[in-house]
């Protein structure tokens, strides 16, 4: 009985060393960072910039990965044919969490069960802007006008089933418009339309939009946040100015293949946290009017199921379908 003790014991220690070893190893090769847009966005560049501060801390490099198209589902994919070993992870946002489950009939995944989820980065806030000629100056006064002319206008956003569409689909739904979707292949291009007043009306968010809200070229109306926007403290909500349930933001975190083991999962959230507070990325958050939103594994998973309850509401309402 004793010899079986004194080998259980050993049995354990063993597992407790080799389970340590794997948490002091990770990682101990490059790491793959899908990012489920073209090079040279704000998605794009937020990813490179925590990459680069996270390398420095991990000591392996970390190689961008850029694979565009199909609402995030090409990422998605390729994320998902990964081993789930740690070894390759995707910037995930409102596509992949909280949106394209309601908007495809038949996905490939499911993202309450299939993707492991590693750490919330935060949000990019949007605002209601219009064209600087544009006759309303004031929330209130848009509401009116729309409510008299809505069959006459229309708004730009990036694309069908983006954040900036769902953020106007909401406030559509909340102030009772009717207001004709104009999606564009990207957010310059709908933003160049709402600059020259081809199409004067857009949810834009704060990392596209920023410099052009502060040069004066667009008119910012309201935020769609719970409270004002630290890069634009002036900005008033959309529940100051009385409607409580305008809150949208693209909402950005680290997810990997279903399965990855609980050591580089914690690994990696400790990691992204650091990155977060170096200096270059503070900068690049203000820059952008990034919102940082560091928390756990289960916070983040929990913050995504609520939000994709949320929005298949909005959604279902607003009728959007992309296949």
């Amino acid at each position: 009985m004793k010899q079986l003790v004194r080998a259980l014991g050993a049995a354990a220690a063993l597992a407790l060393a080799a389970g340590a070893a794997l948490a002091q190893a990770y990682p101990s090769q490059p790491l793959k960072w899908i990012v489920p847009y073209v090079a040279g966005g704000g998605t794009d560049n937020l990813a490179r910039n925590l990459a680069e501060a996270m390398q420095a801390d991990f000591g392996q490099p970390i190689i961008i990965d850029n694979r565009p198209g199909a609402s995030t589902n090409i990422g998605v994919a390729a994320m998902m044919a990964a081993k789930p070993d740690g070894y390759t992870i995707m910037q995930a946002e409102n596509a992949a969490l909280l949106f394209n489950e309601h908007m495809f009939g038949k996905l490939p995944y499911n993202p309450a069960s299939d993707f492991t989820y590693i750490g919330t980065i935060g949000r990019f806030p949007v605002a209601l802007v219009v064209h600087p000629d544009f006759p309303a100056k004031t929330l209130a006064e848009f509401t009116a006008y729309a409510k008299a002319n809505g069959d006459k206008l229309s708004y730009a956003s990036p694309g069908n089933g983006s954040p900036h569409h769902m953020a106007m689909e909401l406030f559509k739904q909340q102030a009772g418009l009717n207001i004709t979707h104009v999606p564009y292949k990207g957010a310059a291009p709908a933003m160049t339309d709402v600059m020259g007043g081809q199409v004067p009306i857009m949810m834009l968010d704060l990392a596209s939009g920023l410099p052009i809200i502060k040069s004066g070229k667009v008119r910012a109306l309201a935020i769609a946040l719970p409270q004002r926007a630290s890069a634009l403290p002036e900005l008033p909500t959309f529940a100051e100015l009385g409607l409580k349930g305008v809150n949208a933001y693209a909402f950005h975190g680290l997810i990997g293949p279903k399965g990855m083991p609980k050591e580089a999962v914690a690994r990696l959230n400790a990691g992204l946290h650091k990155a977060m507070q170096s200096p270059k990325v503070v900068r690049l958050f203000a820059d952008f009017g990034f919102e940082p939103m560091p928390g756990t594994p289960e916070d983040f998973y929990r913050t995504a199921r609520a939000e994709s309850e949320r929005w298949g509401k909005v959604i279902a309402a607003a009728g959007v379908k992309l296949d």
